[in-house]
């Protein structure tokens, strides 16, 4: 696992078992405010021991960001933590959450002792939270997952994007027009530092280049798929090898290579709904 300091009170950290998943970590002068965990006990296990042996301090609240196991499932390793996440990511947990942890632990002695925790906290649209001297504005921001949020550290507007900003937008388990919508209200705004889902921290500098960069793949995979469909393709598999992510303007090598499996799951989505939808002639 890597750590890197952002700011004075903000650290995050970058699995180097799992995709490059992040976590952040926010100090205040009432404890510690953790973003997310990741996906092995070891390296959650590691967050922990920074926080109380190398800082003296507690993880006060947990934000889950939403309810996909890579971000949520080191939650149980906190049990005193106040948790926080979006009304859906709740439910979302309670139901697909159990059923994915019991998968995964039939495949993983690595993830036997992990168990889900439902948040404690929910909202819907926006959430304030005060915790010390740092306040953290909770927003709904849909499209990689229905119940996706990012917290916006406000005195340094450092921005924990989450799952809405990825090295390789992703919306599987979402919406492609929620996800556009979300990453265009990210535009235009005064962040200074940008931190991933997964990968790595966006700076200032890089910021409106990079989102301009995720918003031209979601339009050109999403013209893509029509062409395919207008040309004959029947089926999401046969257009799914029609469209590599190079021609939707990505690389191939993002994500340690990840990002061809995540583009082809994202092409076959958008063709099965886009197939679903179209007329049937007679």
């Amino acid at each position: 696992m890597q750590r890197e300091r952002v700011t004075d009170t903000i650290h995050v950290f970058r699995s180097d078992l799992y995709v490059q998943v992040t976590a952040g970590l926010v100090m205040t002068e009432a404890g510690a405010v953790l973003i997310d965990t990741l996906l092995y006990p070891e390296e959650t296990a590691a967050i922990k021991r920074f926080v109380e042996q190398r800082l003296g301090s507690h993880v006060k609240y947990l934000i889950n960001t939403h309810h996909h196991a890579d971000h949520t499932l080191g939650t149980c390793f906190f049990p005193d933590a106040h948790v926080i996440s979006h009304r859906l990511c709740r439910e979302l947990l309670d139901t697909r959450g159990r059923d994915a942890i019991r998968s995964m632990q039939e495949s993983s002695n690595d993830l036997a002792d992990t168990q889900v925790v439902l948040p404690a906290t929910v909202f819907d649209e926006q959430m304030t939270l005060t915790v010390g001297d740092q306040t953290f504005e909770l927003t709904w921001s849909p499209g990689h997952s229905e119940d996706s949020i990012t917290c916006l550290v406000a005195d340094s507007q450092v921005l924990f994007a989450a799952d809405t900003v990825m090295p390789l937008p992703t919306f599987v388990d979402g919406n492609i027009d929620q996800l556009v919508g979300s990453i265009q209200r990210l535009q235009h705004q005064p962040y200074e530092t940008i931190i991933q889902g997964h990968g790595e921290v966006i700076l200032r500098g890089e910021l409106p280049g990079r989102l301009e960069e995720d918003l031209n793949y979601l339009s050109a995979l999403k013209t893509q798929v029509e062409r395919a469909i207008s040309n004959g393709k029947k089926s999401p598999h046969e257009i799914a090898d029609v469209i590599p992510v190079e021609a939707c303007g990505k690389e191939k090598i993002v994500l340690h290579g990840a990002a061809i499996q995540l583009h082809e799951s994202n092409v076959y989505a958008l063709a099965a709904s886009m197939l679903s939808n179209a007329p049937v002639n007679t």
